[in-house]
């Protein structure tokens, strides 16, 4: 490639509205042009990334006996009422009719169309296992688009679906694709961590995530160093931090704290430490109940120092569909305004959940239910009968691990995979059946195995990037390899040198450009430093004379001479190839 012939829109400063190191960059370097909110473009330079993200996980996939299909990006509304997602996923599915007045669905995922597939194609247990996988434009509707390729509404996704007969099935075939998930983010080059996760919406029994190591990432990943333990921060079990209840010791006593609403005022006005302050967070829990709406009030109880889980909330019984509680059902439930909430002489009946840590506590301080006004010397038992006990908070780095062998730490990580053994929660919905040996029907288990490629992209640059631009891993980059010849127009021994080397280059299979533009040394350099090639090598007359060249790795402080007659040796060598 030449780059006199290829389209390269390099930018000085990246547009007001990019936010994030990886947005501001792919739009410098010309990768990505906005079209809409959350719509882009995706330039030749961003387009040749993405080809290769998609050519390892092809192959990969492939290694790993999934077969590839395609999957259409507008789907029948009956599909998703059958599984009950028409309704339940929300405004983020884009619903549109047809010129009939038909509902169609602009796929954000293809669970139902695969299934639907699978279920008129596929009749006996010799059929079995299948796995089918596509690389797609998904579209989901987010409220507040950003970050560029980070969060965007239109997409690019791989998502593959196993079908088994049995849950061992399913669980091999869902090994298999998490070893093959290693393997793609292992060729990606990039640091990624596996972390198990919750399903979330999708459902089913058990899941992975998959996320890109960076500082600048959302979610937290909690894991041991000493042991192979890993989780998201929504599903990592938060251990007691007091192994048993203490005798009370202290009476039950209300004190005045007037304007005191915070848990870190309260222990600030007694002089007593955070961690012996219990938080109060009310709920409230709506049931339809013989055709009438009954609501139920709920009390959630933390340590003063912690932090609510919500997903966790989602797991205690009775508490799936819960939603904060106003201002007024505070008011009727507990006769007080937020801020003074307790558990003990609640207004009305109050179903208490407290937190491991809590239903450990002995002397604790809480809300009295009444404005300006707290409690000491709570006690379980004594003063409020005892508890429902759930895992209710988020892990803090020190915390001992889950599985017995260290202590936790966290870090931030980009989610950019997610593998999930779904069971039959679709399958069953969608008769999607075979017969077994016997003839007798049963509903196939399934996994599903997601990977947001066009995601992958500003996910690799928030980790490797510098004050020059991106840095990307050779099997992502655009192009491996850029020949920076110094007068290519004005030098013959350059010209006939830069040419030689670029013809070996191509021919040992090396992904290479020549700048053949006709730019200064420094806003050519520059360039190529913004775009992130990981290699460069300088051709010039004084080097040339001297029998070398001058090669340079992106993350180099110089470069380094080599003579030309070893440099397509020396690339091979950089390259592994």
């Amino acid at each position: 490639m030449r780059a006199s012939r290829f389209f390269i829109s390099t930018l000085k400063e990246a547009p007001s509205d990019a936010e994030i190191v990886s947005h501001k960059l792919m739009m410098r370097a010309g990768m990505i042009k906005r079209l809409g909110s959350g719509i882009y473009t995706y330039m030749p330079l961003g387009l040749r990334v993405i080809r290769k993200v998609e050519g390892i996980i092809r192959e990969e996939m492939n290694k790993a006996g999934a077969i590839e299909l395609l999957m259409p990006l507008v789907q029948p509304a009956e599909l998703w009422q059958e599984t009950g997602r028409w309704d339940k996923m929300g405004p983020e599915l884009l619903r549109l009719k047809d010129r009939h007045g038909r509902d169609f669905a602009l796929q954000p995922t293809s669970e139902e169309v695969v299934t639907d597939v699978v279920r008129t194609e596929v009749k006996s247990y010799r059929q079995l296992p299948l796995n089918f996988y596509h690389i797609q434009t998904k579209f989901r509707d987010e409220r507040r688009p950003r970050f560029g390729l980070m969060r965007g509404r239109e997409f690019t996704m791989k998502d593959a679906y196993s079908f088994d007969r049995d849950v061992e099935g399913m669980q091999k075939s869902y090994e298999t694709m998490f070893n093959a998930y290693v393997s793609i983010f292992n060729r990606f080059g990039l640091k990624f961590r596996a972390v198990a996760a919750d399903n979330g919406a999708i459902g089913g029994t058990g899941s992975h995530e998959f996320h890109v190591i960076a500082s600048t990432g959302e979610d937290a990943l909690v894991y041991c160093p000493n042991s192979d333990f890993a989780a998201n921060m929504e599903a990592a079990e938060a251990l007691p931090l007091i192994a048993q209840r203490g005798a009370a010791t202290q009476p039950l006593t209300k004190v005045s704290t007037p304007k005191t609403t915070k848990c870190e005022d309260v222990a600030k006005l007694l002089g007593i430490g955070l961690d012996q302050t219990v938080k109060s967070i009310a709920l409230t829990v709506e049931k339809d109940v013989d055709g009438r709406q009954v609501r139920e009030n709920w009390l959630l109880l933390l340590r003063g120092d912690h932090e609510l889980n919500e997903v966790k909330v989602t797991k205690v019984p009775g508490l799936k569909d819960f939603r904060f509680a106003s201002e007024a059902e505070i008011q009727e439930a507990y006769g007080t305004v937020p801020g003074y909430l307790g558990p003990i002489g609640t207004k009305q009946p109050v179903n208490i959940v407290a937190d491991r840590t809590v239903a450990n506590m002995a002397d604790f301080v809480c809300g009295a239910n009444e404005a300006d006004y707290h409690l000491t010397g709570a006690n379980w038992g004594r003063d409020v009968a005892e508890p429902v006990v759930a895992d209710l908070r988020n892990v803090v780095e020190g915390d001992a691990s889950p599985d017995g062998k260290g202590t936790l730490a966290i870090e931030r990580g980009i989610e950019v995979g997610h593998v999930f053994q779904l069971g039959t929660a679709y399958s069953a919905a969608m008769n999607c059946v075979y017969l077994d040996e016997k003839g007798q029907p049963a509903p196939m288990q399934m996994g599903c195995y997601g990977i947001g490629v066009t995601r992958i992209l500003g996910a690799a640059i928030e980790q490797n990037f510098d004050d020059k631009g991106i840095i990307w891993p050779d099997a992502i980059a655009p192009f491996e390899l850029v020949l920076c010849p110094m007068g290519y127009d004005r030098s013959d021994l350059v010209k006939l040198e830069t040419d030689r080397l670029y013809a070996e280059l191509q021919a040992a299979g090396v992904d290479v450009i020549v700048d053949d533009r006709g730019l200064r040394p420094g806003a050519m350099f520059a360039d190529w430093e913004l775009v992130g090639v990981p290699h460069r090598v300088v051709i010039g007359e004084r080097g040339l004379k001297e029998g070398n060249l001058e090669y340079q790795g992106r993350r180099d402080a110089e470069a380094t001479a080599v003579p030309a007659a070893d440099m397509l040796g020396f690339i091979k060598g950089k390259l592994g190839k």
